[in-house]
């Protein structure tokens, strides 16, 4: 049988339609419900804020506590904060310090530091000195007079340094600790001065040291330490200086000085000024001048100018006494006799005219200017001394424009090469006129030597010598004159062989550069092109020239460099002669000249014009380029030939030559390469 549960009763509800229930009550909530949603949000917030936040660790550098706040929500935990990222305004103070403000940034980094360093205020610093008034400088600054109170000073070492101007400076090292801390610095100064004790003879002098009055004698002064002037003086007495050495606080005791009586001052000139002055034998100067004279005693004074008579005497002065002098010297005259041509020359002494023509001057015996003067004459002046008791003549002859130009011609000159040239002057010449070359009815004629009037006009000047290897060699080092036979032409004093036309005209181009001339020759890349017949640089002589140099015997000319015919009876050139006959194959028949090859320059006599080597040695280029001259040609004046040409004129005999024909003065030559026969020697226009 089953088991038989009980049966449960359902009991009925109120049912009430929709339409027809009643409208509920309103609910009221409970405050605690309040506190707890609040609370759950504070925790939430903190939660948030503990899990976001980072931590902080701010250290101040400060020898005081430091207080520190920060801006904004931050949770300090001892040195540390907690606070979330961002932007942060810190403040720190500390007692002694300047307050700091600054701002940090805090990033999402767990913990971060930042450290300060906290300005300490400046120290306050007391000085006191014994004496008070002393300047106070700190390293070096002035800060103010003692008693100082109370004065900012940076903190850390400092040098405080104390002057006054009558004590020793005083410094001190001190560590200024700062933070508005006091300190104080006493110091006691020492004198800077020493006592000095004097008194004079005569007492009641005033005493000046440095320039400043002190008191009068007797007295006791106090002066600085170092180098002190001091100056005692009274009326009537000499002034005594004194170079005083003072050490601080070492006094001194200078006694009883004795005072000099003053010297007396005699101002002294004279007429004429600039006299000479002795004083008791002691020269003193010139006047005007101011003597001091020891008083009262008797002084011998001289006042004396070149001239003037000796003026002497005797000066006394009292102490302190003045005096003015004025010395009339009395003159010594000289006389003068001035011869003067022409006679109608005015004449000039001094610079003042005294007159035209000759005359007798009487003037002071010191030394005077004399000049004459005329329109058209070159003036000439002359210093003279005139001495009394004996007369002087003076003879003042004036030379028209022209002649004192050639005065100031020289009439011989000197290379820097040692090479002499003598002046030729036309003007005087007693032959300017000639015929260059040969008769055809002249033995020995060649058919270039052609008859042909010239004239010379232009001064010149014609070395005296051939040009030397030494002298050539000054150009060009490395010049070679070479042998012959065995026998040297490359000594020193031969004349340079081998030469070119070019190269010897290229010479004179280089000695005029060196000289300070203009060149005369043209070139063009190192060629002789043309000359340039103005320009007074050196040259080579002209054919005109050489021939009248050669021939010319006052008013005749020469056939050869001896008088009479052929051959030369007597030694007067370097020719072929016996001792040369190996080598040229030809001699001059019983001629000896003592040299097989060319002889040093000047080995034999000058000829009638005063040039060596003329008509031997060797022969000689000229400046002109060969040409042939025509017949019955016009007279020509100072002619130099043709601009450009391919071979130039050789003049004279030479060393190789023998014959009637070469040792003529007319012979011509010609060519354009060096021979071992063939110099040069140097000319130019003097104008």
């Amino acid at each position: 049988m089953s088991e038989h549960k009980p049966q449960t009763i359902i009991q009925p509800t109120d049912f009430t339609p929709l339409g027809q229930a009643p409208t509920p009550g309103p609910r009221h909530k409970q405050p605690r419900n309040y506190a707890f949603m609040l609370a759950a949000a504070l925790i939430v917030a903190a939660l948030w804020f503990l899990f976001s936040a980072r931590s902080l660790q701010v250290t101040v550098q400060a020898e005081a506590p430091a207080q520190v706040s920060l801006s904004g929500l931050v949770l300090p935990l001892g040195e540390r904060y907690l606070l979330r990222p961002g932007d942060y305004q810190v403040k720190i103070n500390a007692e002694g310090y300047r307050p700091l403000v600054s701002e940090i940034s805090v990033d999402d980094r767990d913990s971060q530091t930042v450290a300060f360093t906290l300005q300490p205020l400046p120290g306050r610093l007391t000085v006191i000195s014994t004496p008070p008034g002393a300047q106070v400088l700190v390293n070096g600054e002035a800060i103010g007079e003692t008693p100082l109170e109370d004065i900012e000073v940076n903190n850390g070492p400092q040098v405080v340094e104390l002057q006054h101007p009558r004590y020793l400076s005083q410094q001190q090292d001190v560590v200024i600790t700062g933070r508005a801390i006091r300190q104080q610095l006493d110091f006691t100064l020492e004198p800077a001065w020493a006592e000095i004790n004097l008194d004079s003879e005569p007492s009641g002098a005033s005493v000046l040291l440095d320039g400043e009055l002190q008191g009068q004698t007797p007295m006791a002064l106090e002066a600085l330490e170092g180098s002190r002037r001091l100056l005692v003086q009274r009326d009537g007495f000499a002034p005594l200086n004194r170079q005083l050495q003072v050490i601080a606080g070492q006094p001194q005791d200078l006694g009883v000085l004795q005072l000099q009586p003053a010297a007396g001052t005699l101002a002294l000139d004279s007429i004429p000024s600039d006299a000479s002055v002795t004083l008791n034998g002691e020269f003193r100067g010139n006047t005007p001048l101011v003597l001091n004279l020891e008083p009262d005693l008797e002084h011998s004074l001289a006042v004396f100018k070149v001239g003037y008579a000796r003026h002497d005497a005797t000066v006394s002065l009292g102490a302190a006494d003045s005096d003015n002098r004025t010395v009339e010297l009395q003159p010594l005259v000289g006389e003068v006799r001035v011869e003067v041509s022409p006679a109608d020359a005015a004449l000039y002494v001094d610079g003042k005219r005294r007159g035209s023509g000759s005359q007798t001057l009487k003037l002071t015996a010191v030394e005077h200017r004399v000049e004459v003067r005329r329109e058209g004459y070159a003036s000439v002046s002359r210093k003279v001394i005139p001495r009394p008791g004996l007369p002087q003549r003076l003879s003042i002859r004036l030379k028209t424009e022209q002649e004192a130009r050639m005065a100031r011609i020289p009439r011989s000159i000197t290379t820097s090469l040692g090479q002499t040239l003598n002046l030729f002057v036309p003007a005087e010449m007693a032959m300017t006129e000639f015929s260059m070359g040969a008769s055809r009815r002249e033995s020995g004629r060649r058919a270039n030597e052609i008859l042909r009037p010239v004239k010379l006009q232009r001064m010149f000047y014609l070395q005296t010598t051939e040009v030397t290897n030494a002298q050539f060699r000054e150009y060009e080092a490395s010049h070679n004159s070479g042998l012959t036979g065995g026998n040297s032409l490359n000594k020193d004093k031969q004349p340079v062989v081998k030469v070119t036309w070019q190269q010897a005209a290229a010479f004179c181009n280089w000695l005029s550069r060196r000289e300070g001339l203009a060149p005369f020759y043209k070139e063009d890349r190192g060629i002789i092109v043309g000359f340039n017949p103005d320009s007074t640089g050196f040259r080579l002589p002209t054919e005109a020239e050489w021939a009248w140099a050669a021939r010319a015997n006052g008013e005749t000319l020469l056939k050869f460099p001896w008088l009479g015919k052929f051959p030369p009876t007597a030694t007067v050139e370097n020719y072929a002669d016996a001792n040369s006959a190996y080598i040229t194959g030809r001699v001059l028949a019983q001629y000896q000249d003592g040299h097989v090859v060319t002889a040093p320059v000047g080995s034999f006599g000058p000829n009638q014009n005063g040039l060596y080597d003329l008509g031997g040695n060797v022969a000689e280029w000229v400046h002109d380029a060969y040409a042939i001259p025509e017949a019955n040609s016009p007279r020509q004046i100072d002619p130099m030939g043709l601009q450009q040409g391919d071979n130039h004129v050789i003049r004279g005999a030479s060393w190789t030559q023998s014959r009637l024909t070469e040792l003529r003065l007319s012979f011509r030559d010609y060519g354009q390469s060096g021979r071992d026969d063939v110099g040069f020697r140097i000319a130019r226009y003097a104008e």
